[in-house]
């Protein structure tokens, strides 16, 4: 299909699961009302953002991959024929754990899930403490509506995750979401740090000619804190901005994507084309010195 209605959920979440889950659900229901064919869950949205600090009784959120969450929105997605795009904590094993998204199609099928790659350690996001780095390597998911590549928040810096999802064949690139503002700073940096964030997505899809969908969390955590700034967006594939959601409210949307856009922008843009694709070996290095 080349137009595809896509539903972005910015949402708020509470400390408890279920509550979450059925929050979450509901949002669903009113996004494939409004004609959502493809409904995207910001990043960990069944709980608070709890990697503002390390405490093993975070462990206890996490689950299987498949598991209880994909089971129920395996289940609504096939009542409602919408792809559901959820990101998760995974439990894999004892002690061994995923900042992971899943992927339901629209009869319900498990398509299969994304395991973070890029996992962040700063003040306030401690994931290292509790997220080992994606083995799976970058995805593709054939959804009944179109080919998705899905990556996840910190994943959004990287320029080579969107590459190679997108060399993969992926007509859209999903990035589920959670990154806010310390409520202590100042509104220029608030500014610049999320003008900084919405610019290298649009960059990914300027870089590879698709449509980019950014989902992010909102509301007050942390005790007041931090505040997740929302502005979920999404983005065409020459960057230009389609829709963005506010910095304070909750918001379901659903923005039509027309997937047959790549071909006009690939062709008239031809980046794809013109890869030296013989003179990227340095990529692989961590840094390009005499040592």
């Amino acid at each position: 299909m080349a137009k595809v209605k896509t539903a972005l959920v910015q949402m708020s979440c509470f400390a408890d699961k279920q509550q979450n889950v059925s929050k979450a659900i509901e949002k669903i229901k009113k996004a494939a009302a409004a004609g959502a064919q493809i409904v995207c869950l910001q990043e960990l949205f069944t709980s608070l953002y709890f990697c503002d600090v390390e405490d093993y009784e975070n462990f206890k959120l996490a689950e299987a991959i498949p598991g209880p969450v994909t089971d129920t929105l395996s289940t609504l997605a096939k009542e409602l024929g919408v792809v559901i795009i959820a990101s998760l904590f995974e439990k894999r094993a004892e002690g061994l754990y995923h900042n992971t998204t899943a992927v339901l199609d629209a009869d319900g099928t498990y398509l299969g899930k994304y395991r973070k790659m890029h996992i962040p350690d700063d003040p306030a996001y401690y994931e290292k403490f509790y997220f080992t780095p994606g083995d799976l390597g970058y995805k593709v998911f054939k959804t009944k509506f179109a080919t998705i590549g899905v990556l996840i928040c910190w994943d959004q810096w990287y320029p080579e995750a969107a590459r190679i999802t997108s060399l993969m064949g992926a007509e859209i690139l999903f990035y589920p979401t959670a990154i806010g503002w310390a409520t202590s700073q100042d509104e220029a940096t608030n500014t610049e740090q999320y003008n900084a964030w919405q610019t290298i997505q649009r960059s990914h899809a300027v870089a590879n000619g698709v449509h980019v969908v950014s989902v992010n969390r909102v509301g007050l955590e942390q005790d007041g804190a931090m505040k997740f700034w929302g502005g979920s967006f999404v983005s065409n594939p020459f960057g230009s901005v389609l829709y963005k959601a506010s910095h304070d409210e909750e918001e379901i949307k659903v923005i039509e994507i027309d997937t047959n856009q790549t071909d006009r922008y690939r062709t008239h843009w031809p980046f794809l084309r013109d890869r030296r694709i013989d003179s990227y070996q340095p990529i692989t290095k961590r840094y390009i010195d005499e040592g």
